[in-house]
């Protein structure tokens, strides 16, 4: 297991994720108290692991086995194509957010 050459306290957190978001076009999720949630989950995952593990998957804390889950996850485009947000229900689509809509919960793409 990997560790982190240095924590990240939740400020670091929150601009990546918004640096992600930001980047990809993306909007974030509109519930304030599920993102902050999220972002507490990666920041714990950051200080423990050493990498943004996805919170609301089951990570081995091993890199090489979660690199598929790191955020934003390999999942994330397919999932916000067909659903307009990622498995997390973090990123948006503009056009999902401009919906309006809530995000709802997906299946999972992760193979066992």
């Amino acid at each position: 297991m990997s560790k982190p050459k240095k924590e990240k306290n939740i400020e670091d957190t929150q601009k990546f994720v918004e640096m992600v978001a930001n980047k990809n076009g993306w909007k974030l999720t509109r519930d304030a108290e599920f993102l902050d949630s999220i972002i507490e989950g990666l920041n714990k995952n950051y200080n423990r692991h050493g990498y943004y593990c996805c919170p609301c998957r089951d990570g081995d804390g091993i890199k090489e086995e979660d690199k598929d889950i790191i955020c934003p996850c390999d999942y994330c485009i397919p999932d916000q194509e067909e659903y307009g947000h990622c498995y997390c229900g973090l990123y948006l689509t503009q056009k999902f957010y401009d919906s309006g809509k809530e995000t709802q919960g997906i299946p999972e793409r992760r193979p066992l």
